[in-house]
């Protein structure tokens, strides 16, 4: 079964070490080295971290002499966020429509009355 690229993305960041990583690329490009300085874990753990990131398009690699930056792919972000907004417009809209209704109601309207609960007829089941 093919997964679309959202879902790999949402999968990816679904960790939280990743979503680190994440945060640390935002500010500049790093190595496996540099990534891996903040966590208790080996470098080849961090290199799967990256590797998952990389294949749900968030990171790439390149090589600068002997160094192989990670570069955080911004292009996947906006795909995240405009998914998001659409769905956040939405809600957004019909929260609005849900105001214009409770605006037009008027102040004085008595609550609707609770009815009565059914007593016991004392064999212990209701009627």
């Amino acid at each position: 079964m093919a997964v679309d690229q959202l879902s790999r993305v949402f999968a990816a960041l679904a960790d939280p070490t990743r979503r680190d990583m994440v945060a640390r690329l935002a500010v500049a490009d790093a190595t496996v080295n540099e990534l891996a300085g903040p966590f208790d874990m080996s470098l080849q753990a961090v290199s799967k971290h990256l590797r998952v990131l990389e294949d749900a398009g968030l990171v790439s690699r390149s090589r600068e002499a002997q160094r192989r930056p990670a570069h955080l792919e911004a292009e996947v972000l906006d795909m995240m966020t405009a998914w998001i907004e659409r769905y956040r417009r939405q809600a957004e809209e019909r929260f609005s429509r849900l105001d214009a209704v409770l605006a037009e109601l008027p102040d004085d309207i008595d609550p609707l009355p609770i009815p009565p609960r059914p007593i016991a007829d004392g064999k212990g089941a209701r009627p």
